[in-house]
């Protein structure tokens, strides 16, 4: 039987996102427990052009021809072995570990979610990965309760999710970004906004840092004994700081305790939105990565790998 081929944005090298190219490849096939995903749409990730750079070649090696993309959303047209025969047809997103930048990619179904009717493909495709890194960064790692008081910074990737992830548990939200931003973040639920170059007056119980802005920022938005959200190394003085203000340092990594499935839920029920700021057509993957890490958008960006609006709700 002849090797069926798709249309993927893929690289041979470690390099920049000008080194990706529109080419055909073979069409993946599904294997125990997995789905082939007719994708529909892909949403964008940091990981999209750092893991082609070689940032992480250490760590997570990649074989060449490499696709990027990790979340992503579409139809169910296949299944592997072990799979239910009622998930063809079905519109579903998920994550996946590379392939995302491509007419289809096998999934695992634990991996998967039925995608909600309140969101289009293009939405969906924006949904997982930042919606799970906000539960997992507030929730799990952080542990935000109600009535806490939370400074968020910054406006794209999962941040446009933990404004209204804290919102929903029913912490008082204080959304710090550029004023150009501020009706962005009130729409998502802040209830307060702050200039990103002032400091609140009130002191915080908990701030996500966010790339936009500074640790020390945040530090100084931070009540003593509060938490602090950060990925980022702290310098020598920050390190003193947080050790002399019994401040609790967490990150937003490791593995979320939530189904994806939940998440979904709360979409449909209209507590989670997504705020597409801009999309590009897959062949624009590299002007779509510059413009992501240029600071000009908010919001979260997506691929249209179907550019049928038809099928695109």
């Amino acid at each position: 039987m002849a090797t069926q081929m798709m249309r993927a944005m893929l690289t041979h090298s470690y390099g920049g996102s000008e080194s990706l190219r529109l080419e055909e490849t073979p069409r993946p096939v599904p294997e125990e427990g997995c789905v082939l995903v007719r994708v529909h749409a892909v949403g964008l990730q940091p990981k999209d052009w750092l893991i082609p750079q070689g940032v992480f070649k250490e760590s997570q090696p990649v074989t060449f021809p490499f696709i990027p993309g990790v979340e992503v959303a579409g139809v169910v047209e296949e299944v592997g072995p072990g799979v239910a025969a009622d998930l063809l047809g079905q519109a579903v997103l998920g994550r996946v570990a590379r392939g995302g930048y491509a007419e289809y990619v096998s999934v695992s179904v634990k991996a998967l979610a039925l995608k909600p009717k309140a969101l289009s493909f293009i939405e969906a495709a924006a949904f997982p990965d930042g919606a799970l890194t906000a539960w997992r960064a507030l929730f799990d790692n952080a542990g935000v309760t109600a009535g806490q008081q939370v400074l968020i910074q910054g406006v794209n990737g999962m941040i446009v999710f933990a404004i209204q992830l804290a919102k929903w548990k029913g912490a008082r939200v204080i959304s710090s970004a550029l004023e150009k931003h501020r009706e962005f973040v009130l729409s998502l639920g802040a209830e307060q906004f702050v200039d990103i170059t002032t400091t609140p007056a009130e002191r915080m119980d908990l701030v996500l840092h966010g790339a936009s802005a500074t640790v020390s920022s945040a530090l100084a938005a931070l009540r003593d004994g509060g938490t602090l959200i950060s990925n980022a190394a702290l310098r020598p003085e920050e390190q003193e700081q947080v050790q002399a203000r019994e401040i609790r340092v967490v990150t937003s990594q490791g593995v979320a305790t939530v189904p994806l499935e939940t998440l979904t839920q709360l979409a449909e029920e209209g507590f989670l939105k997504v705020p597409v700021g801009k999309t590009f057509a897959l062949r624009e993957a590299a002007q779509s990565h510059a413009y992501a890490q240029s600071g000009q958008g908010c919001g979260r960006f997506a691929l249209r790998v179907v550019e049928d609006d038809s099928v695109m709700s």
